[in-house]
């Protein structure tokens, strides 16, 4: 390797790290781009896994309901 760096030579490596710098944002743009889809993803199956829970939930509050409706009704 040589020892001296010529204007040349720091001009090559300015370009070399201006050309890694604008690679490594693109690849940072694109992971970001993809954890804002998955974020987008990943929130609307949990809204909709919300949404069964409450369903189901409510179903079986409603069953419980009519049936203690029906108990009471058979003993009064």
């Amino acid at each position: 390797m040589r020892g001296t760096w010529t204007d040349e030579r720091l001009d090559d490596l300015n370009g070399r790290v201006d050309d890694l710098g604008r690679r490594m944002d693109a690849g940072f743009d694109r992971v970001d781009a993809d954890l804002r889809s998955l974020r987008t993803e990943m929130n609307t199956r949990i809204d909709s896994v919300q949404r069964t829970m409450i369903q189901v939930g409510g179903g079986m509050i409603a069953t419980y309901l009519v049936g203690f409706a029906g108990l009471i009704a058979t003993h009064a």
